[in-house]
């Protein structure tokens, strides 16, 4: 029987029917978002900025970052909401899951055969039942935007 120590939780999003795994500890909430107001001359990752109960949040379009094809022009995302280097964010995903507890031992490396740019942004990988969860490294996943939000 592993300890509380040895288990790690997760907030499961969808996107593009691949599933992630956030780290609990760094989601603050799970909205849908409202509003999006475009940023000029911003890279096509960035979708936008919110106002979230007066905090403006920066939404990042987590297929576009994650190279995948755009979502249905009908489709409603949902935002998770999270800091990073003192700024907020909402990371756009298709649908949010459960919450899961995991073991650390059981965190794989990423497979060889993951697409590099995705290896990038993941941690590793948990193997599921009838999926792989890929973990979410939500600061390498940001580094892009930090770097938009420079310029």
């Amino acid at each position: 029987m592993s300890s509380a120590e040895d288990r790690r939780s997760y907030v499961t999003v969808e996107i593009a029917d691949q599933a992630f795994g956030i780290p609990i500890g760094r989601v603050r909430e799970v909205f849908a978002p409202e509003r999006l107001t475009r940023v000029p001359l911003s890279s096509s990752e960035i979708a936008g900025v919110l106002n979230l109960r007066g905090r403006i949040m920066t939404a990042i379009d987590m297929r576009r970052r994650l190279g995948m094809p755009a979502a249905d022009a009908d489709a409603r995302p949902m935002a998770i909401g999270v800091d990073h280097k003192s700024e907020a964010f909402a990371l756009l995903v298709d649908r949010p899951g459960d919450v899961v507890d995991l073991d650390r031992s059981a965190l794989e490396t990423p497979p060889a055969t993951l697409d590099p740019s995705w290896a990038g942004l993941v941690e590793g990988v948990h193997r599921q039942e009838n999926r792989l969860l890929l973990i979410l490294d939500v600061d390498r996943a940001l580094a892009a935007a930090d770097a938009d939000l420079a310029a």
